[in-house]
């Protein structure tokens, strides 16, 4: 029996393995991204949403808030930056500062809300997905799947933080792709990001609280 980790891949293989899946403990975490043992799902269980509607927006489209400009302008400014756009790249940074820096703060924030919000956007992953895929649009599509993987990382995090607290991070490290956003946890970041693939000097480490 094989069992694959839903965010980076890596594959758990019993007949390999001198441990069988099912009897490891329940802190065990896979040797790439550090997802726990509840993100890996049977290989045969593995399989590929299924086709959706394709929605077509009219006229009346949602305004964004400033908080997701900036975070659209950040996103752009990477793209462009792996493309080697700097002036472009560094445009849309300066777009990202100034929305960052009109966001209205929000007051009434807690981990358990994050925690809700991160579960409710991974609900809506497999349908974008598929849509990716019927319009046949590869971009998009490589996003969608980075997106939930990270997602879905944060989600485990977020779960793992409401037990544990700053215990979570106390005696390590925390890394955050610069490409990505995936998040990991140890003394060094990894050699390869386990979603984009990007090298470790890619990884940012995160300073103070």
């Amino acid at each position: 029996m094989k069992f694959v980790c839903s965010v980076c891949g890596y594959v758990y293989d019993d007949d390999a393995q001198k441990v069988k899946f099912e009897t490891l403990p329940d802190d065990w975490t896979c040797p790439l991204c550090g997802a726990p043992k509840a993100l890996f799902n049977k290989e045969e269980n593995v399989t590929k949403p299924e086709a959706a509607p394709v929605e077509v927006m009219d006229e009346d489209v949602t305004e964004l808030s400033f908080g997701q400009l900036a975070a659209l302008c950040s996103n752009l400014a990477r793209g462009c930056r792996k493309q080697y756009k700097e002036e472009e790249a560094r445009q849309f940074d300066e777009l990202a500062d100034y929305f960052t820096k009109i966001v209205r703060p929000i007051n009434d924030t807690t981990v358990e809300k994050l925690a809700e919000s991160l579960k409710a956007d991974l609900e809506s992953y497999p349908a974008l997905r598929a849509t990716c895929d019927s319009e046949k649009d590869r971009g998009a599509a490589r996003v969608c799947v980075w997106g939930e993987k990270v997602t879905r990382m944060l989600e485990s995090l977020v779960s793992r933080y409401l037990k544990e607290g700053d215990r979570m991070a106390e005696g390590t490290s925390i890394w955050v792709c610069s490409v990505c956003g995936f998040v990991y946890i140890g003394d060094k970041a990894p050699d390869l990001c386990p979603v984009c693939k990007v090298p470790a000097w890619k990884f940012d480490k995160v300073e103070g609280r």
